[in-house]
């Protein structure tokens, strides 16, 4: 059985876009002998530091987990541009085939604004994908992503989408404002210290990370726009999908009709006992439903 002294962590930066600089900070967890990889996008205002429950339970399972913080957070650059997640699917692409040197197929795991770099990741890339997991996030191109930005309680997306005001307003109360998003999303709040809070609060005080963050914000019509032309030109995903959420959010009900307008084969699984958070909040549970999911989809 591989334990935490098998597992080689690796910590790196590469450059992924040397025509715009950019370069991309990320963690891979190696055991032995991996049988397969499985590549974690993290949310915001988070950073990589969002799958550290479940990096080595993963690793124990024969992944190769792959962590990196996408575009304008955490260790990697904050360019101006580049916020639609064919781009920044991109970055993660060349990370992983040509950075990291992984050759087959990849799991995808997405967690709320992660979740829209997954999918422009899997209708971008379909042959370098063997299932998708979102988790917590409307997805630009479907009718539930078109609702849900009509509703009161989505008034983050239309803030973030004006970073001049957004980054204005923010700016010397960054601590506050990420504490405030987990204030009101957490349902097991005992699962996030204050020790962890600080490290998302520091990440999202750098120089431009507001910024990056509404940026990324502000594409999500775009790319709904380019979502919605690669499943008109080219159809729906054919690998599996899990859709996924905590099931203390009201809004997770939506998650399985949602991710059934992008896929052909969707699998609904809520996460009991959990907020928006989910693989700090339940990272036994999702740990298994995601292996669970995931060996199901590999043997189709």
């Amino acid at each position: 059985m591989t334990t935490a002294h098998d597992v080689d962590v690796h910590h790196g930066r590469a450059w992924v876009d040397a025509a715009e600089s950019v370069r991309i900070g990320y963690t891979v967890a190696t055991p032995p002998e991996p049988t397969k990889t499985v590549v974690l996008l993290h949310g915001a205002p988070q950073t990589r530091y969002e799958w550290r429950k479940v990096m080595m339970p993963l690793a124990a399972a024969g992944y190769r987990v792959v962590m990196p913080d996408y575009r304008g957070a955490g260790a990697s650059d904050k360019p101006r541009d580049g916020y639609d997640k064919w781009t920044m699917a991109g970055d993660i692409h060349t990370l992983v085939r040509e950075v990291l040197g992984v050759e087959e197929p990849v799991s995808l795991v997405g967690h709320d604004l992660g979740s829209t770099v997954a999918l422009g990741f899997a209708l971008r890339y379909r042959a370098d994908v063997v299932s998708a997991t979102f988790m917590e996030a409307p997805l630009p191109g479907t009718d539930y992503y078109r609702r849900r930005m009509a509703q009161k309680s989505a008034w983050q997306f239309s803030f973030h989408a004006n970073p001049d005001v957004a980054v204005y307003l923010v700016h010397g109360r960054e601590r506050w404002y990420v504490n405030r998003f987990f204030d009101e999303l957490t349902y097991q709040p005992d699962a996030i210290s204050n020790g962890d809070l600080n490290v998302y609060a520091r990440a999202y005080e750098a120089p431009g990370a507001i910024r990056a963050m509404c940026e990324v914000y502000r594409e999500l019509d775009r790319d709904a726009e380019d979502n919605r032309t690669a499943l008109r030109e080219h159809g729906k995903l054919t690998v599996p999908v899990l859709a996924s959420g905590g099931a203390a959010n009201p809004l997770a009900t939506n998650f399985l009709d949602m991710c059934e307008e992008v896929a052909d084969s969707a699998t609904g699984q809520l996460v009991p006992d959990c907020g928006h958070w989910v693989a700090e909040e339940q990272p036994a549970y999702f740990t298994k439903m995601f292996c669970d999911f995931d060996a199901a989809a590999r043997v189709r």
